[in-house]
């Protein structure tokens, strides 16, 4: 198997409409965006993969017309679709068709529109019996996930709050993010509207009209295009069974996550995540999500994970900053989240992330989630 690396990434404007273009225009945004930043023309390109929930904007086969809009036009083409790991996926699945010789270069783009759809809808289109959960929305499935959370490690609201503001406080130092606000208190999140308990407005991801893409190469290739390549070190994906009833305390568990972590540090020869990992961008839908994953990732150990939020390892002054870009609870167009994740990774070993930069970040963890316990885990270094 060849070495891989992202050696460009590229992100449209996130907002909560981007009434301004259609989905081909921008997806095209975060393509040339990325091409420029990696010094390629759309000739280089030997492949395109693109990642969306179709369901949620209710047009079907978006590769067969948005794909020309990713430069795909006379190339070989395709989507993936694994609910919020969507975009995860699709990198993985780059990587792979790099590392096996299959393609030199693959651009990778992820994409939503959620202001031309309905996600409740989409969401909505399950078994009336075995799915009604998920039927309820992402809200109504999370809160219940988050009660039994709540009872086996004593995670309180005070302290997912204290996930959300920092997620909006970081998201203030990134120009793509949606939700911004450095001023938002642990009071104003206790605050917020109640969805569904425990779960308050300010704890939730918005929905976000947006694209994110990355340029993975070849070895050969990345030593020779990007100064400083972000290689991967890893990538594991791991889906679990399709109904969530038959999932015994979800997040508490979140076996996927724990098994893909574990498989994912031995490839890249991470023995304390806490200490050998320099930052981490993580998938949390919700701010009890985050504090689930520190524990699924073997940041801490199990019930530990209110002190890791509340002693501020996880601030970007700590000692592993986690969702230096806001994360998904300040961005999330659900095609793009996963790729956002990768894409922000590599910024960090790129050493371009800006005002969101942490300093001598060499290794980089990235993960997706979906709404079925599905789990990817992604490690980039500076080093092959």
């Amino acid at each position: 198997m060849r070495s891989v690396a992202v050696i460009g990434t590229g992100q449209t404007m996130h907002a909560s409409r981007r009434d301004d273009v259609s989905q081909p225009e921008l997806v095209r945004e975060a393509a040339a965006a990325a091409l420029l930043d990696a010094e390629l023309a759309p000739r280089d390109v030997d492949a395109v993969l693109l990642s969306n929930m179709e369901l949620f904007e209710g047009r079907a086969f978006p590769e067969l017309w948005v794909g020309e809009g990713a430069f795909g036009a006379g190339k070989p083409c395709l989507k993936v679709a694994t609910g919020g790991t969507s975009g995860t996926s699709a990198g993985i699945a780059a990587f792979h068709q790099v590392a096996s010789g299959m393609f030199d270069v693959v651009l990778v783009v992820g994409f939503e529109k959620h202001s031309e759809g309905h996600t409740q809808t989409g969401m909505a289109l399950t078994d009336p019996l075995w799915d009604r959960s998920v039927a309820s929305g992402a809200v109504g499935n999370f809160a219940l996930s988050i009660s039994e959370y709540m009872a086996e490690r004593g995670v309180s609201e005070r302290q997912a709050a204290m996930v959300a503001v920092k997620a909006r406080k970081n998201a203030a130092n990134n120009p793509h993010a949606h939700l911004k606000n450095a001023r938002v208190s642990i009071e104003d999140v206790l605050a917020s509207r109640m969805l569904a308990h425990p779960v308050r407005l300010l704890d939730m991801c918005p929905q976000s009209d947006g694209a994110c893409a990355i340029v993975v190469a070849s070895g050969d290739v990345a030593k020779r295009r990007c100064a400083r390549p972000a290689w991967v070190r890893a990538a594991v994906t791991r889906h679990d069974r399709p109904y969530l009833g038959d999932l015994d305390r979800r997040l508490a568990t979140m076996r996927t996550l724990r098994d893909a972590a574990h498989t994912a540090y031995r490839q890249a020869a991470i023995g304390d995540p806490l200490r050998d990992l320099d930052v981490a961008e993580i998938y949390e839908p919700v701010s009890y999500a985050e504090l689930a994953w520190y524990e699924a990732l073997g940041l801490c150990q199990d019930g530990e994970a209110g002190r890791l939020i509340e002693e501020g390892v996880t601030s970007m002054q700590g000692a592993l900053p986690v969702n230096p870009s806001g994360g998904v609870l300040s961005t999330n167009p659900v095609g793009a989240s996963g790729v956002i994740r990768i894409a922000e990774a590599a910024l960090q070993i790129h050493g371009r992330a800006g005002a969101r930069q942490v300093a001598d970040a060499r290794t980089a963890l990235a993960t997706g989630y979906g709404v079925y316990a599905w789990a990817d885990v992604v490690v980039l270094a500076g080093a092959p």
